[in-house]
Formats: C-alpha cells, sequence, structure tokens
C-alpha cells in the first residue's frame, strides 16, 4: 500500500470524490493499488488542498523584502562551522536553553565567562566555556519543573534569574551557591525574562503563558530580591517573548512585548523612581504606548506572531524578529519605531476629524511601518504550530543565526536576507534545535545550540591551517 500522501493516493482521491468511476477502477488496476484507494479521511492530503496551498505560497512570496549587497557582507573567516558535542553534561535529557554568560571576576576584576544550559530534568549546568567543557557544577533543585529561561542579573552579580514551567521564578547567586528570591505570581509558564540595568537598580520583566507580563524592581536600598511585582500587562493571548529597549529621548527604558495571533510590536512605557517604590500590589497596569505592525498592508494569508526578537549589536534600532510562520521561518530585520514617552499636547485636541482624514492618516502609519522593514525573508528553516522559533545576531552585525526543526543551525545575511551558511552534522537529521545563542568567547566567534535530540553543541571557527 502507497503512503497516504503518495501521487497515486491523492489522484485516487480526487476521481473518486468527483464520481469518475470507470476512470478510477482502469486507474487503480494500471497503478496496481487496492480497490478502497481513493478514501478520504480527515487531514488526508488531497488536489485541492495542495493548490490552496500553492496559492498562498505564491501570495505570500510577494510580500518578501530583500536587501542589496554590498562590501559589508557575512565574514565567512570568522563564522562558527565545526560542531563540538559537549559531552560533559551529567544526564542525556532534552536541551530547553543555552547561552554563555559573562560575569565580573571579583578577584581579578576581569571577565569570567560560563556556560549555562537547563534541561528538561530540571537542571541548570554550569560549564566552563574551554576545549574540554569541564562541568563546574549542576543543580537540581533551583526549579520544580523545567527551566525555560535563565540569563544573568548584571555583570556585577554572579547572579541568575531562572523561569520554569510551573510559574516559578528564582534568583540564584552562584558565588554564594544560595537562593536569594523566589516568586510565583505566575500561573504556569514562565517563558521568557529579561532585566535592565540602571543606575538606580535593576528592571526585571517576565511574561507568562497565563496571559500576565510582571515588570520587578530590584534597587541597592533593598537587596538583591525580586520582591512584589510593581506592575503588570494583561494580554487577550499569550506573550511570545519581551525585551527592553533603549529609548533615544529619555534614559528610561521602554518594554517591547509581542504576544501571540498578533503581528505587531506592543511597547509599554515603564512607571518612574517614585511610583515604582511606593507599589505594593500588582494591581497597577502598564501604560501602552503604541504599536508597530510588522506586516502593514497584510491580508488573512499571511497570519504570523513574532515569537523571538533580537537587538542589532551595533545598531540599537534594528532588530532581527523569527516569526511563528509555518511551514518555514520568516525572518524580518526592521527598524524600530519607538513612540514617545511625552506626547505633545495638541493645539486642537478636541477638533473633529473626517473620515477621510482618518483614512489618510491610517496609510501613512502603514506606509511608515512598510519603510521600517528592511528585511522579510524566508529562512527555509521548516517548523510548525508547536515550533519555538529564534533569532541570534553574529557579534559583528553582519548576520543572523536562526534555528528549525530539522536539525540544521541557518546563517542568514543581514544586508541581502539570503542563507548564506547551513551548520549541520552537529544535531540529529529531523531533530528540533530549541535554543541558540551566540557571541564571542576569548577573542573566537562562538554559536551554542541545543535541541530535542538531547544534544549540547558548540561551533566554532574552521581553525586556519598553515
Amino acid at each position: 500500500m502507497p503512503a497516504t500522501d503518495s501521487s497515486a493516493i491523492i489522484v485516487a482521491r480526487f476521481l473518486k470524490a468527483n464520481h469518475y468511476n470507470d476512470t478510477l477502477d482502469a486507474f487503480l488496476r494500471e497503478a496496481g493499488l487496492p480497490p478502497d484507494s481513493g478514501s478520504t479521511g480527515k487531514g488526508d492530503l488531497t488536489i485541492e488542498k495542495i493548490l490552496e496551498e500553492k496559492k498562498i505560497f505564491d501570495i505570500s512570496l510577494a510580500f518578501e523584502k530583500v536587501g542589496i549587497s554590498n562590501d559589508k557582507g557575512w565574514n565567512t573567516i570568522t563564522a562558527p562551522s565545526n560542531p563540538h558535542q559537549v559531552s560533559t553534561l551529567p544526564s542525556a535529557t532534552n536541551v530547553l536553553h543555552v547561552s554563555v554568560e559573562s560575569f565580573q571576576d571579583e578577584i581579578s576584576g576581569g571577565i569570567q565567562q560560563i556556560l549555562l544550559a537547563t534541561t528538561a530534568d530540571r537542571r541548570l549546568h554550569v560549564l566552563t566555556p574551554d576545549s574540554e567543557f569541564t562541568l563546574v557544577k549542576s543543580l537540581s533543585h533551583l526549579q520544580d519543573s523545567p527551566i525555560l529561561s535563565c540569563l544573568p542579573l548584571g555583570k556585577n552579580y554572579m547572579t541568575t534569574i531562572t523561569s520554569g514551567m510551573s510559574g516559578q521564578v528564582v534568583l540564584y547567586d552562584h558565588r554564594e551557591e544560595s537562593v536569594l528570591d523566589e516568586r510565583r505570581d505566575h500561573k504556569k509558564y514562565v517563558v521568557k525574562v529579561d532585566v535592565w540595568e540602571d543606575g538606580e537598580g535593576t528592571w526585571v520583566a517576565t511574561a507568562g503563558w497565563d496571559g500576565k507580563v510582571y515588570l520587578y524592581r530590584i534597587t541597592q536600598e533593598g537587596g538583591l530580591q525580586l520582591g512584589q511585582p510593581v506592575a503588570s500587562i494583561t494580554l487577550p493571548t499569550n506573550p511570545e517573548t519581551i525585551k527592553f529597549i533603549k529609548d533615544p529621548d529619555h534614559d528610561r527604558p521602554i518594554l517591547l512585548v509581542t504576544r501571540r495571533d498578533s503581528t505587531s510590536l506592543h511597547y509599554y512605557s515603564l512607571p518612574t523612581e517614585e511610583f515604582s517604590t511606593s507599589m505594593s500590589s500588582p494591581g497597577a497596569e502598564l501604560k501602552h504606548l503604541g504599536s508597530q505592525n510588522l506586516a502593514p498592508h497584510s491580508n488573512a494569508w499571511i497570519a504570523f506572531s513574532p515569537s523571538s526578537i533580537a537587538i542589532s549589536p551595533v545598531d540599537p534600532t534594528l532588530v532581527a524578529v523569527a516569526t511563528s510562520a509555518v511551514p518555514h521561518m520568516k525572518l524580518i530585520i526592521v527598524r524600530l519605531l519607538l513612540p514617545r514617552l511625552e506626547s505633545p499636547l495638541s493645539e486642537n485636541p478636541i477638533a473633529p476629524i473626517s473620515q477621510a482624514a482618518q483614512t489618510r492618516a491610517n496609510l501613512a502609519v502603514q506606509d511608515r511601518e512598510d519603510a521600517a522593514i528592511q528585511i522579510h525573508v524566508s529562512t527555509m528553516a521548516p517548523q510548525t504550530p508547536y515550533s519555538t522559533p529564534m533569532v541570534v545576531w553574529r557579534p559583528d552585525g553582519s548576520g543572523v543565526w536562526v534555528n528549525g526543526d530539522d536539525g540544521v543551525l541557518r546563517g542568514l545575511e543581514a544586508n541581502t536576507g539570503k542563507v548564506v551558511s547551513s551548520l549541520k552534522g552537529g544535531h540529529e537529521v529531523g531533530s528540533k534545535i530549541r535554543s541558540i545563542w551566540c557571541g564571542m568567547v576569548d577573542g573566537e566567534e562562538w554559536a551554542v545550540s541545543g535541541g530535542f535530540d538531547k544534544r549540547l553543541v558548540v561551533w566554532r571557527p574552521e581553525k586556519e591551517t598553515t
């Protein structure tokens, strides 16, 4: 019996569905198919479905935007290419998060780097980023569920914030090897955490699949404690990612939030220092400043959600966005249109606005949003609605890396949007790469990836031969 998605079976379904009985009988005999071939069940592929998907694909191509090549393209010499599978992890289980973080060494005063990896057995692994990948420690008591996100509180503290599937957020001091604080304000899945340091303290934002974003304030006077949230955001759908963005006109950051079933970047203002220190409950909602649509002239055919956002290391107003588009991830590189924290007062705020004027104003906004999109291309990285899209920049800003569900790490040139590198051989073919990181380690560019094939892989540049 041929596969249910074979061309012969699909033709038989078409003939049977349209009652071409004589032609169907002749076709089944000549193709050597069983007499019951051609029956259509739920989810079976048909010619009509194939044509519909082809139309959708052709329409989506019309919305792609590519750049123009120039001399400052992808640097192949320094790009990671050789896989090194880390074999020092104490257990073999799915890898959920990977990153290399830098801390200030109190003794030498220099920068100390550590390789962090979390696995589905609820462990946080700390390794040295050297040729041996020595396991420093493997913590199994931090969370009561698998750890989804982990990042440092700041370079001046050897402290990490971890978030888990149960909704728990934990602040852990690696020097003292102790838990400083833990919160469970979310009801489930805290999928993302982000931090922002300023002169007075640190902002911490968490996003959970309970439709909530919580904001915490850690001050020098209060010690390293998360405490009660100072504000929150209630979303109509689950958040996908959060990111603090520097406002060009003020020292205060703006919180960028994306959510499921929305093609927009949503901007929120943070409370003032006086307001945040006086808050004792998370009842206050953050002020929504505005939105930036990543599909301003879109229609129902190209719906997606911005799932991962990475800020360019050479231009803080430029971000790369990995989207939830299926069957292949779409990458968008866009200029941020940050709203003003303090909008100027209108000279005539009560003047009536005609429908034609409102239409022209909306069209002008859409044109501005469209002009802000530098690159909009398909990465050809396969994914499903259950995937976890992720994008990271190369340190020089010349390109980005994206993950995929086929075990391949793809590099795209930032200027053109072209796929210029496909890293294979580190992960099993057809396996899901869950998390990626890229940056400089001891003067060498690294890419790190972890996936559902239970592998932690470090990608390093090709060594020059003399």
